[in-house]
């Protein structure tokens, strides 16, 4: 008598288990959905930007480009960042001087039809031993 009431509980144990058993659905794979997301947003912005900074570089002094950043491309103007006053009045000199002509020519390909000049800073300055990116915007 034991036993078959050992198998009906065995049995009523399997199917209370296989009744309650949750199996989630199978979601897509998101590899293919993060390289079509990079290819559409990142990738071409990034092209684009990298082609402007080279420019850039080649065409302001070292020692400007040094308190410089490029903030960012949005509608063919590309937006500056520059740490000081006195670098951003010496910047400006710069690119009405023709460099922001050779610029727009260079880059015309890239989008650029504009360069605005902002002061503001993209590192911490509380760190005395160099500029370290913030990444709190």
């Amino acid at each position: 008598m034991q036993s078959y009431e050992r198998r009906r509980e065995d049995a009523e144990l399997k199917r209370l288990a296989r009744v309650k058993k949750f199996d989630p659905p199978l979601a897509s794979a998101l590899g293919p959905e993060m390289v079509s997301f990079f290819q559409h947003s990142v990738q071409k912005r990034q092209t684009k930007l990298a082609k402007i900074g080279e420019w850039f570089g080649r065409l302001v002094p070292e020692t400007l480009t040094d308190h410089c950043s490029l903030e960012g491309l949005n509608r063919g103007t590309l937006t500056v960042l520059v740490d000081s006053a006195s670098h951003l009045y010496e910047l400006k000199q710069l690119l009405l001087a023709g460099i922001q002509q050779q610029l727009l020519l260079a880059c015309k390909s890239a989008g650029l039809r504009k360069i605005v000049l902002k002061p503001g800073r993209w590192y911490d300055e509380s760190q005395d031993f160099g500029r370290k990116p913030r990444f709190d915007r």
